[in-house]
C-alpha cells in the first residue's frame, strides 16, 4: 500500500516522540520498493522518511541499517561526501519505517547533471573512488556478500543460458552477451567495495557540490563497474568520460593497474539488466513485467540493427610513428578515455575543443602523478570513421587492430578479414537501459 507525506510524517512522530512536524513532502525514491518524504520540524530541523513497500523492500532497508552501523565515526571522518545516520524507526505489520537525519542537498536529474561545473564532475569521481577504497570490514560487519572476478562472469554465464531456455530474448542479443562475457581480458579486474545502486538518485548535490550518497540497500564487494552503470544510459560521451577520468585521478593507482574495460562491464551490465527483468517477471509469472521487458529487448535488438550499437568489441587503436614519437599514447578501451591533443569527434558529429598534450612527470614523480598521465593519454574511438577523419586533419594515421583470445593484437587487415568470417561478433549497443535502471 501506498503511503503518502502526510502518512509517513505521522509514521515518523510514531517513531520519535515528541518529535513536532509542521510539514511534510514526497522525496525521490525507488516507487516500487519504499515511499520516502522529507518532514520539517517546528525547530526548522529535516528528517528524512523511508518506508519498504513489501517484504523484500524490508529486507533491503534492514540491510541499508546494518551497512551503516559498519560506518564507524573513524571512518565517517575520512569520507569525502556525507551518508545517513538513523534517528529512529516504527513497526507496522511486520515492516520497520525507519527516520535518518536529513541530509544537505537533493538528487538531480541526470541530464541536468550532464552540464554540471567541472568541479561537481570531479566531486562526483572522488566519491565513487573513496567507496571502491572502503575498507573490506565495511562490508564484513554488515555480512554482505563478496564476489570475485570469474564467480560474476561465470555467474552471468549460467543467467545467460536460462534467459535462452525462455525463448524470449533474440538470438542476435544472447550472441553478442555471450561473446562479451567470454572475453577473459574484460574480467580481469581487482574486485573492490561496491555501492552496488548508484546513480543521479543517490547522489546529493548542493550549490554545484556532491556532498552525500544515500540507498546503502546493496552494498558488497564486486566489480567496480557496478557504480558506474547508471553512465551507459547517458548520451553524453564527455560527461561519461569526465567522470571515468576523475575517477581514475582520485583512485590513484598504479598506472599499469588503471581498469581500462570498466566502461564496457557497465554498458554490458546495462543492456543485460533488460533481459534479468525479464527473468524477473517470468519468475514472478507477471504477464505485464514480462511484456514490457520483451518489448525493451525487441527495440534494443532493432537499435542495434539499426546503427550497429556501441563498440563493446576488441577494438584498439594506435597513432602512426610520427604521432606516436609527439604523444606517449596508452592504448585504451573505447569506453574508457579523456580528450587527446587530436581532436575526436562527439557523437553528433562535432568536433571536441583541443587539449595541450599532457605534461611527462619526472623520473621520482609519485604514482599518482604517473596515473594522472595515463589517464589523461588514453583515448578511445567512439566513432573509427570520424575519428580517421580527425586524425588526418592533425596528420595522424589511425591503424586499427583487434584483439585475440590470447590478448595478442591482430593485425589492421586479419582482423577485417575475421571479423567479415565471423558474423556473431557485433558490437554492442547500451541505449534503451534507462527505463531498466529505474526498474531494477
Amino acid at each position: 500500500m501506498k503511503r503518502t507525506a502526510m502518512e509517513l510524517a505521522a509514521l515518523a512522530s510514531a517513531a520519535m516522540p515528541g518529535l513536532d512536524i509542521v510539514q511534510a513532502a514526497a522525496s525521490p525514491d525507488d516507487p516500487r520498493a519504499f515511499d520516502s518524504a522529507i518532514v520539517t520540524d517546528a525547530d526548522n530541523n529535516h528528517w528524512r522518511v523511508r518506508s519498504p513497500r513489501n517484504s523484500q523492500a524490508a529486507f533491503r532497508l534492514e540491510t541499508e541499517i546494518q551497512v551503516l552501523s559498519g560506518f564507524t565515526p573513524a571512518i565517517r571522518a575520512h569520507l569525502p561526501f556525507r551518508v545517513p545516520s538513523v534517528a529512529g524507526a516504527v513497526q507496522i505489520d511486520s515492516l520497520r519505517t525507519f527516520i535518518y537525519h536529513q541530509m544537505p542537498g537533493m538528487p538531480v536529474d541526470l541530464e541536468t547533471l550532464t552540464h554540471a561545473e567541472d568541479q561537481t564532475i570531479d566531486d562526483i569521481g572522488r566519491i565513487i573512488a573513496a567507496i571502491h577504497k572502503l575498507p573490506s570490514s565495511v562490508v564484513e560487519t554488515a555480512d554482505l556478500p563478496a564476489y570475485g572476478a570469474e564467480d560474476i562472469r561465470t555467474r552471468s554465464l549460467s543467467e545467460l543460458d536460462q534467459m535462452a531456455l525462455t525463448g524470449k530474448v533474440p538470438a542476435a542479443l544472447l550472441r553478442r552477451w555471450e561473446n562479451a562475457f567470454e572475453e577473459r581480458q574484460m574480467w580481469t579486474f581487482t574486485p573492490r567495495v561496491v555501492h552496488g545502486d548508484f546513480d543521479e538518485t543517490s547522489l546529493l548535490i548542493d550549490r554545484n557540490r556532491a556532498v552525500g550518497v544515500t540507498a546503502w540497500t546493496d552494498l558488497h564487494i564486486g566489480d567496480p563497474a557496478q557504480d558506474f552503470i547508471w553512465l551507459a544510459s547517458t548520451d553524453s560521451i564527455e560527461f561519461r568520460d569526465a567522470v571515468i577520468s576523475a575517477y581514475h585521478r582520485h583512485m590513484a593507482v598504479a598506472s599499469d593497474q588503471v581498469d581500462l574495460h570498466i566502461m564496457r562491464r557497465a554498458a554490458l551490465a546495462a543492456e543485460f539488466s533488460l533481459a534479468k527483468y525479464l527473468m524477473s517477471g517470468i519468475q514472478a509469472s507477471n504477464d505485464e513485467v514480462i511484456a514490457e521487458a520483451q518489448g525493451m529487448l525487441a527495440e534494443l535488438t532493432q537499435d542495434i540493427e539499426r546503427t550497429g550499437g556501441q563498440d563493446i568489441g576488441q577494438q584498439f587503436w594506435e597513432p602512426s610513428a610520427d604521432q606516436e614519437a609527439a604523444d606517449d599514447v596508452v592504448f585504451a578501451s573505447e569506453d574508457e578515455h579523456v580528450p587527446q591533443p587530436v581532436s575526436a569527434t562527439t557523437a553528433t558529429g562535432t568536433p571536441t575543443e583541443e587539449t595541450e598534450p599532457a605534461e611527462q612527470p619526472d623520473a621520482e614523480g609519485s604514482d599518482e602523478d604517473a596515473v594522472d598521465e595515463a589517464v589523461s593519454n588514453r583515448v578511445a574511438v567512439t566513432d573509427v570513421a570520424a575519428s580517421e577523419e580527425a586524425a588526418e586533419q592533425h596528420q595522424a594515421k589511425l591503424i586499427v587492430h583487434s584483439l585475440s583470445e590470447d590478448g595478442e593484437l591482430v593485425p589492421e587487415g586479419e582482423a577485417r578479414q575475421e571479423a567479415a568470417e565471423d558474423e556473431d561478433t557485433q558490437p554492442i549497443s547500451w541505449e534503451m537501459v534507462r527505463e531498466n535502471l529505474e526498474k531494477d
